[in-house]
């Protein structure tokens, strides 16, 4: 088996549900697999170590810092990086010859530790930094330019469906006050017009007013939630009869979206009238592997990050 010569900071970011995940995930140590979002490569060397001499790893990222991560640290012959979204994934699989001829595919969404951990990158107020949030910082509007730009009833909107955020309309209409005196260039500016745009709590919140805002804002900015649908479309359609979609999510959103995704695809089509057949499976094309995997409290209190996430598996039908 080819070696993988990984640094100390490989460490440095902690997976979440990795055991769960890969047990389910590799079917097949011969497979060709997909990590659809290679972060810090905690995932894809798992698969790796799984995986016979005979066996592939794909990994997409949209971030070039990834890109440039798993280029220096993973020396596989077993193993490819490619830096683009995955909702660009049935062009690549197309490219390779490799349609429906995937063993299985793992989404692990949200942001990665050092994308957070990272002042420069704009994913948290934690500390003061430059307001962007792109995840693929070669392309696209920062944060900073996207805020300027839209419109305050769109923004409001955004803020409520992404960040189910009940101050949604009192945030929009502050920052779109704050934008006319000067652009909102960093993270502790933008997290302070959200703070005190907002009604003092009664009680002490362990959240940050500013969160659901920032959720909703990044969400929006990488259309996340759009890439997340185009992906999980093209994941059936490159996975092999067999082939495993494994997808942990961080939020109710996301969760919500991949759950509904399954069980459209596991309940199928209506059959067309005449046709003797009973029930709603009709062209059914996914089946669900047990139930919603959640992380357990020992998980939880070394790496608190994994307190709201869910791993959901399917497996594609014949």
């Amino acid at each position: 088996m080819a070696a993988c010569r990984m640094s100390e900071t490989f460490h440095q970011h902690v997976p979440v549900l990795l055991t769960e995940a890969i047990t389910h995930l590799i079917t097949s140590t011969h497979g060709i697999y997909i990590d659809a979002t290679f972060g810090r490569g905690s995932h894809s060397q798992a698969i790796l170590n799984r995986l016979g001499e005979n066996g592939r790893l794909i990994a997409f990222d949209k971030d070039p810092e990834a890109v440039a991560y798993a280029n220096a640290h993973i020396k596989d012959k077993r193993f490819t990086i490619i830096h683009s979204s995955f909702a660009n994934l049935a062009r690549y699989m197309n490219e390779f010859n490799l349609t429906e001829k995937i063993s299985g595919i793992l989404f692990d969404l949200g942001v990665s530790s050092p994308q957070l951990d990272n002042p420069a990158r704009g994913f948290s107020f934690s500390r003061e930094g430059q307001l962007d949030m792109r995840m693929d910082t070669t392309q696209g509007k920062s944060a900073m330019q996207w805020l300027m730009e839209i419109d305050e009833t769109d923004l409001a909107n955004i803020l409520w469906e992404y960040g189910e955020e009940k101050f949604s309309r009192r945030i929009a209409r502050a920052i779109v006050a704050a934008r006319q005196e000067a652009p909102i260039k960093s993270t502790a500016q933008l997290a302070d017009i959200i703070k005190f745009s907002m009604p003092k709590p009664k009680k002490p919140h362990d959240k940050h007013p500013a969160t659901r805002s920032f959720q909703a804002i990044r969400i929006a900015v990488n259309q996340e939630l759009t890439d997340l649908e185009k992906g999980l479309d093209q994941a059936l359609n490159v996975l092999a009869p067999q082939g495993r979609m494994c997808v942990i999510s961080f939020h109710s959103l996301e969760d919500r979206l991949v759950k509904q995704f399954i069980k459209q695809h596991e309940k199928g089509e209506e059959p067309p009238r005449g046709l003797p057949i009973k029930g709603g499976n009709f062209n059914a094309r996914l089946q669900s592997i047990g139930k919603a995997i959640k992380p357990d409290l020992q998980e939880v209190n070394l790496n608190p990050r994994a307190r709201s996430a869910i791993l959901r598996i399917a497996e594609k039908l014949s």
